[in-house]
């Protein structure tokens, strides 16, 4: 079975592998050859496989999208990865740092947001001649 972990600018991962362990909204799961067709949003989780040499592999990934295809191949393309040896070590770092930048980022929507309605706000009061007095 062949795995593949993209990100928007390059190939992290591309390998032979006999089984890969992924998490999304429902849990973790596991995928052999011959794996049933799937399309499934993958959360911020730690990618795991075997290579078919017995080798464990293990890679961050920033949510993305996985898919099996014809029970051979497996695709995974993300926002952000981070191959690693140690999985503690991903699971403690990586994905702590992946976790920041999303409130973030959810912080910096929410204000952004704020902003916009005030200026909204302003504007249809100037408008229609309301109290407010804009001082540019």
């Amino acid at each position: 079975m062949r795995l593949r972990i993209t990100d928007p600018t390059s190939i992290v991962v591309d390998h032979d592998v006999a089984s890969i362990r992924a998490e999304d909204a429902s849990g973790s799961f596991g995928i052999f050859a011959g794996h049933a067709d799937l399309v499934t949003a993958l959360e911020i989780s730690v990618v795991s496989w075997r290579e078919v040499d017995g080798r464990q592999g293990f890679c961050a990934v920033r949510n993305g999208i996985l898919t099996v295809s014809d029970g051979s191949r497996v695709d995974i393309a993300t926002r952000e990865a981070h191959l690693g040896d140690d999985l503690e070590e991903l699971e403690a770092i990586v994905l702590a740092g992946y976790r920041t930048h999303i409130e973030a980022e959810r912080s910096s929507r929410t204000a952004s947001a704020k902003l916009r309605m005030q200026a909204i706000r302003r504007m249809v009061e100037a408008l229609q001649g309301g109290p407010s007095e804009i001082g540019l």
